[in-house]
């Protein structure tokens, strides 16, 4: 167990220097009073998004005259970590588009089909053929979303181009199949993917170079999910946009192409060029499942970005920057309040997610918390786990063989984070063919630990640059038997597992 304890120290280390190499600090920050804005009032947004229920909240940086004026990143996240961003992923390919339209590769006009001819059903419809770029952009494809196609099958273009086609350009369908689309054109048009062809237009001149793509079975980026990249950068992108496509005087995105991305396209939908309006005025939103937000302020000179994983409507996140934090903004520097800036300041560094309940300690632990258990099918792939417990170090390590013969361990500590590398994956709430693929590893978890009981255990892991955490509650039986509640965070229900410990007490 020193080992063990050894290891996850230099596992810490190895984190925190690659989040020195990450592009975190770059943006100034300046004290809330000074860019008009009460330190309380940001405080007050923290503490109302922390207190949201059936939420984790990730990061919150809120700027403003392109200062940062507050931020958190509940332990265990921190800034250097990255994020996927599943739909805020879309404002991202559609700045692509402006960008090709720009270079006259590509035009609003093109029809779809002709970009995959060798993938086009063996009778093109009227409707199919009429499909254009355009169309892709405002979702209004005229193909009906199937959200399950994409882990069916490793040929979504083929497949979806085979779907029944009303009228393009009539109905808006929300897809992020229509994204993808428009990612592969890019490719095609450019010669790069889309990840690539923003790095060197728009992302290397922004110095954001901590940022990956999930990657298609077809070797596309993914375009309408699947961004990876840390909320600084998100806060530079939303500062680019609201300043029409201009950063420190370069022209990296076309004004009129920004513009038209926030100008709603189809009355009624609230959407522009994959971006939403904001319910705010003059507002438009990056808007991402399990409530992922970039909310650009034109009229308040402001950008927040919000990481999280909810299971409640985003617009309750939304209204608390609205009606809480906006209403307190002012046009002019206010009075410097010292002690109000100093509880945020003190609130910023001491804020946390709550550690798994419970006590460092149980009388039966030797019992039950050592050696391996065989579990049963279930939908995360383990197909067996061991456990290791050092009752002086409060240290708990569960080791996970997955049916595929891999292993993985994580470690958790009492009333701490205890953060180790994942050879792996973490837990997804969606499952597309291929998932991962293209994303940089290692990915980390943090864990912690509590006895609930004598015999029942209660572990917690945040995957710290990804969107997932489990909680894991195991109950052990004297019958050598032990079982597992698994709730994920992105999810209503929970997943039960039981186990019977093995003859055998080594993976």
């Amino acid at each position: 167990m020193k080992k063990l304890i050894l290891f996850s120290i230099v596992l810490g280390l190895s984190v925190c220097l690659g989040q020195l190499r990450a592009q975190v600090h770059e943006l100034p920050r300046a004290v809330p009073e000074a860019e008009g804005v009460p330190s309380e009032a940001v405080a007050a947004l923290f503490d109302s998004l922390m207190a949201l229920p059936q939420t984790e909240i990730h990061s919150v940086m809120v700027v403003r005259h392109g200062k940062v004026i507050g931020e958190i990143y509940p332990k265990p996240f921190a800034p250097g970590y990255r994020h996927t961003m599943y739909s805020c992923s879309k404002t991202f390919v559609g700045a692509a588009v402006g960008l090709a339209i720009e270079e006259n590769r590509l035009r609003l006009d093109d029809r779809v089909g002709a970009f995959f001819p060798e993938l086009l059903p063996d009778s093109v419809s009227a409707n199919l053929a009429d499909m254009t770029v355009r169309d892709l952009l405002t979702m209004t494809s005229g193909i009906t979303p199937d959200w399950d196609m994409r882990s069916r099958t490793s040929e979504w273009i083929r497949t979806y181009l085979a779907k029944p086609v009303i009228e393009p350009g009539t109905k808006f369908q929300y897809d992020s199949i229509c994204t993808y689309l428009l990612s592969a054109i890019v490719q095609k048009a450019t010669g790069e993917t889309v990840l690539d062809y923003l790095k060197r237009r728009v992302f290397t001149p922004m110095n954001i170079t901590e940022v990956d793509w999930e990657v298609s079975p077809e070797g596309f980026n993914t375009g309408g999910w699947g961004l990876h990249i840390q909320s600084e950068s998100l806060a530079k992108f939303g500062l680019l946009l609201l300043n029409g496509g201009n950063w420190q005087g370069k022209q990296l995105l076309p004004a009129a192409w920004v513009k038209e991305m926030m100008t709603e396209q189809h009355a009624g939908t609230g959407y522009g060029y994959q971006m939403w309006q904001g319910e705010y005025p003059g507002a438009w939103d990056l808007d991402g499942a399990l409530g992922q937000y970039v909310l650009v302020i034109p009229d308040k000179d402001m950008v927040v970005v919000i990481t999280e994983c909810t299971l409640i409507n985003g617009i309750n996140q939304r209204r608390l920057v609205w009606n809480r934090l906006l209403p307190e903004v002012t046009d002019n520097p206010l009075p410097a309040d010292a002690r109000a800036y100093a509880r945020l300041q003190k609130k910023q560094q001491d804020v946390s997610l709550p550690f798994a309940k419970g006590k460092a300690n149980s009388s039966r632990a030797a019992r039950f918390a050592q050696g391996c258990y065989t579990l049963s099918d279930n939908v995360y792939g383990w197909a067996s786990v061991r456990l290791d417990f050092d009752k002086k170090a409060k240290v708990l390590s569960l080791d996970i063989t997955g049916k595929n013969g891999k292993k993985e361990q994580l470690l958790f500590g009492h009333k701490r984070w205890l953060k180790t590398d994942l050879e792996g994956y973490p837990p997804y709430s969606i499952r597309p063919v291929g998932s991962f693929e293209g994303i940089e590893r290692p990915l980390h978890a943090a864990g912690s630990y509590g006895w609930i009981a004598s015999d029942a255990l209660k572990l917690k892991v945040h995957y710290v640059d990804w969107v997932s955490s489990l909680d894991i509650t195991l109950r052990f039986e004297e019958d050598h038997k032990v079982r597992l509640e698994v709730k994920p965070n992105y999810a209503a229900d929970s997943v039960e597992i039981t186990g019977t410990l093995s003859a055998q007490n080594a993976l």
